[in-house]
C-alpha cells in the first residue's frame, strides 16, 4: 500500500525527554496485523518507559483497539516484534501477556458485582491455606495494602462490588493489575461515563500508578483527561502511528490535527510547529 503522508516535523516526533537514558518496559517494532486482505496495523513502533504515561488516540477505526489488542494477546500481530526489559518475546496469548507483567483494564472492567472486593481482586488467583482452604484474612489484609498505595477510598474491603461507583469499581480493577505485580497497564477509555468528581478519583489513580514506576497506556477519546495525566500522546490514523506528541511541548489543536489529518496554523494558539500534513496510507 502506498505511503503519501509528509513526514511529521522532528519536534513532533521525539520521545518525552524526561524517558532519558531509561530502557523501555515494553518496546514494539514494526507491528502489523492483518484479518485477511483487510490491513488493520502497519509498521507501529511504540516505547513505554517505567514511570510514564502515554495516551494512545485516533478517531474510531483508526486501530487502537487493534493495537491493544496485538500487546494485551488477544489478537496476535501479524508480524513485528514485541521486546519486555529488553528481551524479545512473543505474545501470543493473554496468558502470556499476563506473565510478561502486562495488564490490560477494559472497558467494562470483569468485575463480579456479587462478589465483595476482596473476593474480585484475588478472582483466580485465591490465597489458600495449607489444608487448602481460602485464606481470607490474607487476601484482606493484602487488598486493604494495595488499597492503601493507591489512595483508593472504599467503605470497607468487604464491600459488593455491585454497590459501589464507577471510579471505586475503576479503581478496583486497577488494583487487581497492582496485585498481579503488572508492569505495563493499559487502561481502555478509563473515565468514559464518569461523573466529574469520579474522573478526578480514576486520573489520580493514573498518578499514583506512575509513582509506582509503572508503564500506563491510557486509551481516550477525552483530551481533557489526556492532557491531565499524559506525559506523551501517540496519534493512531487508519492503523498507521502518526505522530508522537511531548505533552509539555504541545497543545490539543496539534493532537487533535494530526488525529484528523488536517493542518495547523502557525498562528494557531501554542502552535510551536508549522503544520501538520496527513493522508489516507
Amino acid at each position: 500500500m502506498a505511503e503519501n503522508r509528509e513526514r511529521l516535523p522532528e519536534s513532533v516526533q521525539s520521545n518525552v525527554a524526561t524517558a532519558g537514558n531509561q530502557k523501555p518496559l515494553l518496546r514494539l517494532v514494526g507491528v502489523g496485523k492483518t484479518y485477511g486482505a483487510v490491513r488493520a496495523l502497519e509498521g507501529v513502533d511504540l516505547e513505554l518507559y517505567p514511570g510514564e504515561v502515554v495516551g494512545l488516540v485516533g478517531d474510531n477505526g483508526a486501530g487502537k483497539s487493534t493495537l491493544v489488542k496485538t500487546i494485551s494477546g488477544v489478537g496476535p500481530a501479524s508480524e513485528g516484534e514485541f521486546y519486555v526489559d529488553g528481551e524479545r518475546v512473543d505474545i501470543s496469548t493473554p496468558t502470556t501477556a499476563t506473565h510478561l507483567g502486562i495488564e490490560t483494564v477494559y472497558q467494562d472492567l470483569a468485575l463480579c458485582d456479587n462478589l465483595d472486593v476482596t473476593s474480585n481482586l484475588f478472582l483466580g488467583h485465591e490465597i489458600r491455606t495449607k489444608l487448602g482452604t481460602l485464606n481470607d484474612i490474607e487476601m484482606e489484609k493484602r487488598a486493604l495494602a494495595v488499597l492503601r498505595t493507591l489512595d483508593v477510598k472504599l467503605p470497607s474491603a468487604r464491600a459488593l462490588v455491585s454497590a459501589l461507583s464507577g471510579g471505586q469499581r475503576q479503581s478496583i480493577a486497577v488494583a487487581k493489575t497492582i496485585l498481579r505485580q503488572a508492569k505495563v497497564v493499559m487502561l481502555d477509555e478509563p473515565t468514559a461515563a464518569l461523573g466529574v468528581a469520579q474522573t478526578k478519583q480514576v486520573l489520580n489513580l493514573i498518578k499514583r500508578l506512575r509513582e509506582q514506576g509503572i508503564a500506563i497506556l491510557v486509551i481516550s477519546h477525552n483530551m481533557v483527561d489526556v492532557f491531565e495525566v499524559a506525559d506523551r500522546v501517540i496519534v493512531m490514523r487508519l492503523g498507521h502511528k502518526v505522530a508522537n506528541f511531548n505533552v509539555k511541548e504541545t497543545n490539543s489543536s496539534q493532537v487533535i490535527a494530526a488525529i484528523t489529518g488536517a493542518s495547523v496554523s502557525e498562528d494557531a494558539p501554542g502552535s510551536n510547529v508549522n503544520s501538520i500534513v496527513g493522508g489516507e496510507a
